[in-house]
């Protein structure tokens, strides 16, 4: 389902059954716009039921404009809306990558702040920026 805007989702549980994510988190930060990726949600909430603590989603679906804007790769999953970027600031980044495999992710792209997550084809980079 996409949506123009986030405001526009239907204030109802049965509309919106994720229980950690607001359709607000989950839109792109440049447009609001929002594709709702029932997979990815249910993964998330598996995440952060699992983590037992709030997590904070730096982004996750974006726009082709947005993404363009932003550096984004071509063919970002971030466009498919099946990605996220979670902030590993003061949290124990090695337990949330467990989780986020054990939810089902399987591409990872490590950074200093955050955890690329995403339902595309088994891969990761950047793993020896968490050796550092």
């Amino acid at each position: 389902m996409i949506y123009a805007h986030w405001k526009q989702v239907p204030r109802t549980y049965r509309a919106w059954p994720w229980i950690f994510w607001t359709p607000k988190e989950i839109a792109c930060k440049g447009t609001g716009r929002l594709l709702v990726n029932r997979a990815f949600l249910d993964g998330l909430d598996m995440v952060r039921r699992s983590f037992g603590s709030p997590l904070y989603l730096l982004s996750a679906y974006r726009s082709p404009y947005h993404n363009a804007l932003v550096g984004g790769a071509v063919l970002s999953r971030h466009l498919f809306g099946d990605a996220g970027d979670l902030n590993i600031v003061g949290i124990d980044k090695f337990r949330l990558e467990k989780l986020a495999k054990e939810a089902g992710f399987t591409g990872f792209g490590y950074y200093h702040t955050f955890l690329h997550t995403d339902l595309g084809r088994k891969r990761f980079w950047g793993k020896e920026k968490w050796n550092a």
